[in-house]
């Protein structure tokens, strides 16, 4: 693990670390050699205060008053709730609106397509207009965030934020294409989206809020809702840091395929004009883990000899931040298979999350096509790889769909009852992953290799049964149950 955080700053001054986790040995008789690399980024001290002048958060309210709203009468109720809790925690001086969405958007506070500084009149004004709300219409998600993008254009905040909720599906796609909205939206603001009632869908959820940085989430109980709210308003209000720009310099031979936030939830990352700069969005005291996927050539290169593949730097534009130094990523080309086969344990870590929310997707589309029995062999994978990655809580969640015989196996049945909204609600608590393997245990880095990081140690190595990997050290493959020989 090699670890750059900057600790021990003045009073009041904002840190940030860098860590890289990676496993550095890479076969150069590969086909197309991929590194893959956990970059942990951790902000410190944005409670200290005095850094900022004026508003740091614009805030818009999107509720979704399409005629679905109506029944049962408790999920407008709890919606118009959850918006006066949010608009309560605002404080004074935060730009704010809500916007009533549904084949088309309108202004609910103001009533003209401007934004309101909080204030008690402000706010208690506010709380009528959301109690006067009156559902009916379609729905239109793309109309809702184009609006809200032109009135946060309009502030000077440094951090636009929409909170999103909605009951159905998008349903008037060509009147305001989502897919156009997204890429022009990209950037503006971070948007977070709940999904309430029955009707929603998951995977329009997750794509929109991996699109803009926020999180997907859910309800069962339209009566939480307003908890909820004022939980993610009061996480809101301690980001200070409106951005962070990751750089990644390759080294000549080297490309940049990819970086992707993978926790607390993934969100795609898009190089600025083609550089390896990507932007981060509104930060408070948080850690938040990318995954680098770099190509690169071994031709000509030495072997049995670490090599810089690339370096990552951090950067807060226009702030006052103790920066850590610029971090290498390696690689070391190898002909030995007992090495290069190998897979940094927090590389597979995140893998695993992205094939447990593939298996969740999967089960779902079984489900709504009446493949019970192939929704039940994807969620029994689901399963095994929760119980592989210790995911109690994903376990948890997914015992609502299923009784689970034997999670280590896959071996899952379910439920009668299981609806398809449930499917929804496992597909978003599936898009919240776990910290993961804690820094030091990975199966290499770009110091040379944590200790016990060789075979047998904090490594994966492939099953030889299915096309899955495993830790070292295990006894069963998370992936197809079987049992490994016992080394000697």
């Amino acid at each position: 693990m090699e670890t750059g955080t900057a600790r021990g700053g003045e009073a009041g001054q904002v840190t940030v670390g860098l860590e890289i986790s990676q496993w550095k040995y890479l076969s150069s008789e590969a086909g197309d050699p991929q590194m893959h690399a956990i970059l942990s980024v951790q902000v410190d001290g944005t409670g200290g205060g005095g850094r900022s002048r004026g508003p740091v958060l614009a805030q818009v309210l999107a509720v979704d008053c399409s005629s679905s709203m109506t029944w049962p009468v408790e999920k407008l109720h709890a919606a118009q709730q959850a918006a006066v809790a949010a608009i309560r925690k605002l404080p004074d001086g935060t730009p704010f609106a809500v916007v009533r969405g549904n084949e088309q958007a309108a202004m609910a506070y103001p009533d003209a397509p401007r934004m309101e500084r909080a204030s008690a009149r402000t706010r208690a004004r506010a709380e009528r207009a959301v109690h006067a709300l009156v559902a009916g219409g379609g729905t239109c998600i793309g109309a809702w965030l184009d609006l809200s993008r032109r009135l946060l254009t309009e502030q000077d905040a440094p951090i636009g934020h929409v909170l999103l909720l909605t009951d159905g599906k998008n349903q008037h796609d060509e009147e305001m294409p989502l897919a156009r909205v997204l890429e022009d939206c990209a950037g503006r603001f971070v948007c977070d989206a709940w999904g309430i009632g029955d009707g929603w869908d998951g995977q329009e959820l997750l794509r929109i809020t991996r699109r803009l940085h926020g999180s997907a989430s859910s309800v069962r109980e339209e009566a939480a809702l307003p908890a909820e709210y004022e939980q993610l308003m009061s996480r809101l209000l301690t980001k200070t840091v409106p951005e962070l720009a990751i750089s990644v310099t390759a080294m000549p031979g080297c490309t940049v395929r990819y970086l992707k936030q993978v926790f607390p939830t993934e969100a795609e990352l898009a190089a600025e004009d083609g550089t390896g700069r990507f932007v981060t969005r509104a930060w408070g005291d948080e850690t938040r883990r990318y995954q680098l996927c770099l190509s690169a050539d071994p031709s000509g290169r030495p072997h049995r000899e670490d090599l810089q593949l690339a370096v990552v730097a951090v950067d807060v534009p226009g702030g006052e931040v103790r920066l850590p130094p610029p971090r290498p990523c390696l690689v070391h080309w190898t002909d030995n298979p007992a090495l290069s086969q190998h897979t940094d344990a927090q590389v597979e870590h995140f893998e695993q999350h992205q094939r447990l929310g593939e298996a969740v997707a999967a089960a779902t589309d079984a489900h709504r096509r009446g493949r019970r029995d192939l929704a039940e062999h994807q969620l029994g994978r689901a399963a095994q790889l929760a119980r592989a990655m210790g995911a109690d809580e994903q376990l948890a969640r997914l015992a609502r769909l299923v009784r689970i015989d034997d999670a280590q196996a896959g071996r899952v049945t379910l439920r009668p009852d299981a609806q398809a909204v449930d499917f929804q609600h496992l597909i978003t608590a599936s898009s919240h992953s776990t910290y993961g393997p804690a820094p030091g245990t990975g199966g290499g880095s770009a110091a040379g290799g944590a200790p016990g990081a060789g075979p047998g140690g904090g490594g994966t190595v492939p099953c030889p049964a299915c096309p899955g990997r495993a830790p070292a050290a295990a006894r069963f493959c998370p992936s197809c149950g079987h049992r490994f020989q016992e080394q000697p």
